[in-house]
């Protein structure tokens, strides 16, 4: 295997770093014992310089290439972060629509609202129809809570894709990278 550049970072399966190697977790390091390494990097991923530098965490992040994405302006920076793991939907994220309260113009068969019932012509018990949805009408029942109004837990929803977990690791000796 030929010898890494100095800050090349690899996919490793195994959950450990080999030898010349440290774990992409965001560990912080000492400039001083990684001089040649911090040359590379710098504090792109974090630390304290001149004292400590951080290397890149890949806890829960999907890498990506830096650079500008073709055809806008959005530019990724080598070091930068974003997205989210997960959202709440709010009624703002929600296609426009509406619930429609169901009801029939049939004889009601039950004197109290449930969840798969609907709402139905009331009579008195001569079979007269009774006024119960305008003004001064006796209003003796409550309509379930789910036939209209609010619903929900407010949970977040993933946005992850489908993952494999492996390691990413980071050479602190090698080849020093040179520009071209």
């Amino acid at each position: 295997m030929s010898e890494p550049f100095i800050a090349e970072i690899k996919m490793f399966a195994g959950g450990f770093a080999p030898r010349g190697y440290a774990l992409c977790n965001g560990q912080q390091l000492s400039v001083q014992q990684n001089q040649a390494l911090y040359a590379v990097i710098g504090n792109l991923y974090g630390g304290t310089a001149p004292t400590t530098l951080g290397l890149p965490n890949f806890g829960g992040c999907t890498p990506i290439g830096q650079g500008t994405l073709a055809g806008t302006n959005t530019t990724f920076a080598a070091g930068g972060t974003g997205g989210i793991e997960a959202v709440t939907l709010t009624t703002s994220n929600l296609p426009l629509h509406n619930h429609i309260l169901k009801a029939s113009t049939g004889t009601a068969d039950h004197s109290t609202p449930t969840e798969t019932s609907v709402l139905a012509s009331a009579t008195d018990p001569a079979g007269s129809p009774l006024k119960i949805y305008g003004q001064g009408a006796p209003v003796d029942t409550q309509m379930a809570l789910q036939a209209i109004g609010n619903t929900g837990q407010s949970l977040p929803l993933s946005v992850r894709n489908p993952y494999l977990s492996v390691s990413f690791i980071i050479a602190l000796m090698g080849i020093f990278p040179s520009r071209n």
